[in-house]
């Protein structure tokens, strides 16, 4: 008998139908002789709905106060969800019980709308499980030391769900999702986009922080840490498949490399479109400049993605850097008010119409040339790239938001990615 995550998306919950369908096919798990514990995320539109009730209340608010306020609002979608799927099992005759993350306890840090997993109190479930019980945790959330609920970010009920799976040392977590894997790029920017039936976890951890949304980034990351079997799969494949089958279907993301990942140089075109640049010009060249600069942001709880510094002119540079694009109007206000003024900057611009386009894959550590045809492909189309940033196995460029598409197509022809892998 193995212990089994499942972990269900929110358009695998976006009705009471599909929520009949989840618990169908949990239970043909539970029936195979396996222990389960499911981890779903609130109903599809649930999390925005309720959002967006607080932003028209208070749509400039953003003090400490009110992000525990939205924590303990949205962390309702996850729960009713959960308490739904409860209910759907018990009509299929699958004895089975929810909880909320406070109740486990998965403990967090107080860090309100990106809380980060301290610790997960798995007696509870282990007794449940050992009851025959189904137990389905809520996704997204848990509790800090005082008592607070607070939610783990977007996309947090994969992370989760990997959690949940290492603490509870469970055999495989199943992600199902509205897509049945990991594709070459998102199908809807190219049609041709293949599925991949292994992805190593490198790969995976890349395409994800580059703005692949298939997996949230932390989740990749537990998954690593902990080395927990992860598996990509759809919840749109009739709930009664050969489990046999279903346990093989979607992307694999592998911890060990085999001989044929070294055959593909590139696995996989990201992009993120949720970025914005901002420019620093005219600030001493001297050590500390950078700390100056990205300590401040730092301190106000905002990501800083990719950086450059331009070569010194006169005692001056300009430091340019990529922010999420919600923290953009914060970050440019913070470095206008406090950050320039301080150190004599001679202006603050920013751009919020960027993307990142990137190109992944592990064979780039034993091929070169890889980045310049990178740049030879988007200089034929005409895309100027404004940023660049590697590593051993990414390559990613800043360019205008309106060239990203053509830039995915562009990239995704050229490392030959629509040809099945051999």
């Amino acid at each position: 008998m193995a212990l089994i995550v499942h972990k269900y998306g929110g358009t695998s919950m976006g009705s009471t139908e599909r929520i009949r369908n989840v618990a169908r096919r949990v239970a043909k798990w539970a029936r195979a002789g396996h222990q389960m514990i499911v981890v779903p995320s609130a109903m599809s539109g649930e999390t925005n709905r309720l959002l967006g009730l607080a932003k028209e209340l208070s749509p400039s608010l953003a003090s400490q106060a009110f992000h525990r306020e939205l924590d303990a609002l949205a962390a309702t979608g996850e729960q009713a969800s959960s308490a739904l799927l409860a209910i759907a099992l018990q009509a299929e005759g699958m004895p089975a019980v929810s909880y909320a993350g406070w109740q486990v306890t998965i403990r967090t840090n107080s860090a309100y709308t990106k809380a980060r997993i301290e610790s997960i109190d798995d007696q509870r479930v282990k007794a449940d499980l050992d009851a025959g019980r189904v137990v389905i945790i809520t996704g997204f959330q848990g509790v800090d030391e005082t008592g607070n609920v607070t939610t783990l970010g977007r996309g947090g009920s994969d992370t989760s769900a990997v959690a949940i799976a290492a603490a509870m040392k469970a055999k495989e977590c199943l992600i199902y999702t509205d897509v049945d894997g990991v594709y070459t790029t998102d199908p809807r920017v190219v049609p041709e986009a293949r599925r991949l039936a292994t992805v190593s976890f490198e790969e995976m951890l890349e395409m994800a922080s580059l703005g692949s949304k298939v997996l949230q980034i932390r989740s990749v990351e537990f998954a690593g840490k902990y080395k927990v079997p992860l598996r990509v799969l759809s919840s749109f494949t009739p709930w009664d498949i050969d489990i046999n089958e279903e346990a093989k279907s979607g992307t694999l993301i592998s911890f060990e490399e085999d001989e044929n990942m070294e055959q593909a140089v590139v696995s996989g075109i990201a992009f993120n479109r949720d970025e914005a640049k901002i420019s620093v010009l005219g600030v001493p060249d001297t050590p500390g400049i950078a700390y100056q600069i990205l300590g401040a942001v730092a301190d106000a709880n905002i990501e800083v993605d990719m950086i450059i510094q331009n070569v010194s002119h006169e005692g001056k540079t300009d430091f340019s850097f990529t922010v999420h694009r919600n923290d953009f109007a914060r970050s440019m206000d913070l470095l206008k008010a406090k950050v320039g003024p301080a150190l004599g900057a001679k202006e603050i611009i920013g751009d919020a119409k960027i993307c990142k386009v990137s190109i992944v894959g592990i064979g780039m550590r034993s091929h070169v040339g890889v980045a310049s045809n990178m740049f030879r492909s988007l200089s034929e189309e005409g895309i100027n790239i404004q940023m660049i940033s590697t590593s051993e196995i990414k390559t990613s460029v800043v360019i205008d938001e309106k060239y990203m598409e053509l830039a995915v197509r562009a990239l995704h022809k050229t490392f030959d990615l629509d040809q099945p892998s051999s």
